[in-house]
């Protein structure tokens, strides 16, 4: 199925049409989160990956009233390879994907919903990506960062992601799977998985 998708780029906004699953997602899912005001998903762009898919954030898009829609990208490279790095911006759970091809905004927004989308049903947590993530994504926002203490985080998450992805051999999934159990002191040293799961009962009361 097919869905009309717009795109915020600081102050412009443009249109396109891309392929999304939501035949899996209840009708009450999206309704859900319309009546809540989170229909949105924002991905602020390091220099880098901004760079690459040619666009400009000029602002900095205040965060989302849901958690769970506000995600943050860099791009890196590891014995010449490109990455991606994806990270929630509250709890800094993160997943890496090769980003050969992506080229372009609509690549990237394609690319990044598959990945967090097929990550999180695998680490147990497709409940959330079904009422929280996926009803946001009618709207997109690109945004530069929030603030700095996230890209530090994010530059500690990529310093072991190149370490795991050469000398350990390990896929960008595995990857992935390990630095979500790191403990990290901007999270007074729980791991991102433990601090994705709290935003759920800290925002809607469940565990």
């Amino acid at each position: 199925m097919s869905h009309h998708r717009q795109f915020y780029i600081g102050e412009f906004s443009c249109q396109y049409l891309v392929a999304w699953p939501a035949n899996r997602y209840d009708e009450n899912d999206y309704r859900a989160v319309a009546q809540q005001g989170r229909c949105q998903v924002i991905f602020r762009l390091s220099q880098k990956l901004a760079k690459k898919i040619k666009v400009s954030p000029r602002t900095c898009v205040p965060a989302d009233d849901n958690p769970f829609a506000d995600w943050s990208g860099h791009l890196f490279t590891a014995d010449r390879t490109q990455y991606i790095i994806l990270t929630n911006t509250s709890s800094l759970y993160s997943m890496v994907m090769y980003g050969k091809g992506i080229t372009d905004d609509s690549r990237l927004i394609d690319r990044a919903l598959s990945c967090i989308g097929e990550f999180m049903v695998d680490d147990g947590q497709e409940f959330i990506f079904r009422r929280l993530v996926a009803p946001a994504t009618t709207t997109m926002s690109f945004s530069k960062a929030l603030n700095r203490s996230v890209p530090g985080s994010m530059n500690d998450l990529v310093y072991h992601a190149k370490v795991w992805l050469t000398e350990g051999d390990l896929s960008p999934f595995d990857a992935s799977s390990k630095l979500n159990e790191m403990p990290m002191s901007s999270l007074s040293y729980h791991n991102p998985r433990e601090a994705f799961k709290a935003l759920n009962a800290e925002n809607f009361g469940e565990a």
